[in-house]
């Protein structure tokens, strides 16, 4: 859904054909992580006009639903050892309505999100992002960052950094040919397995 609003946004704001519009897309969320990086840096899109047409113009309520499956998850994880952070290359307003949606909003102390509103913005995978998480949430050790993400490349960047990460696959996903990261999941209950020492003892 949100690739074909992102299609529709670049057909209408680039005047491309539906096949231009496509390639250039993907080109730019392969180059830098997020299509709308590639709109402002080559053809000065206000991303915020873009953040209404493409990520709040979602019918994301027809499609996210609460999921008490990962609230339990996320409710076993340890507080007194990990601080709970949501980290997006969205805006504000998507991220803070997707999580709501799923009905685990209150489960996390804050989040760094996109500043789409910003002169100078950032995404997953640079560098200066990762450095703002750490900064927002109060961390400055790479190695006590706990990170889970279903892109290859910010995987790859959070290893490459010393993180401790989980690569989501979804279950339909091919196998990548080289492991973004140490860890590789197919679903969020193996992170009980594979980062015990963050769960309560209770739960694991």
């Amino acid at each position: 859904m949100m690739a074909e609003l992102i299609d529709q946004f670049f057909k209408t704001h680039l005047g491309l054909s539906e096949e231009d519009a496509n390639e250039l897309h993907y080109r730019y969320y392969r180059e830098y992580g997020l299509a709308i990086e590639g709109l402002v840096r080559h053809h000065k899109v206000d991303a915020l006009e873009y953040n209404s047409k493409v990520d709040d113009a979602l019918p994301l309520e027809e499609v996210i639903k609460p999921n008490p499956e990962l609230r339990k998850l996320i409710q076993d994880i340890d507080t007194s050892k990990v601080r709970l952070w949501l980290f997006t290359n969205a805006y504000i307003t998507h991220g803070r309505r997707v999580v709501k949606l799923l009905g685990v909003d209150d489960l996390f102390e804050g989040i760094t999100f996109c500043d789409y509103g910003s002169d100078k913005f950032y995404c997953k995978p640079h560098k200066e992002m990762f450095d703002k998480a750490m900064q927002e949430a109060g961390i400055e050790s790479n190695q006590k960052c706990y990170f889970v993400d279903d892109s290859y490349i910010n995987c790859e960047a959070a290893e490459k950094r010393g993180w401790n990460v989980a690569h989501l696959l979804d279950p339909n996903d091919a196998e990548p040919p080289t492991q973004a990261s140490k860890y590789q999941i197919r679903s969020l209950q193996e992170l009980r397995t594979i980062f015990p020492e963050v769960f309560k003892s209770s739960s694991a």
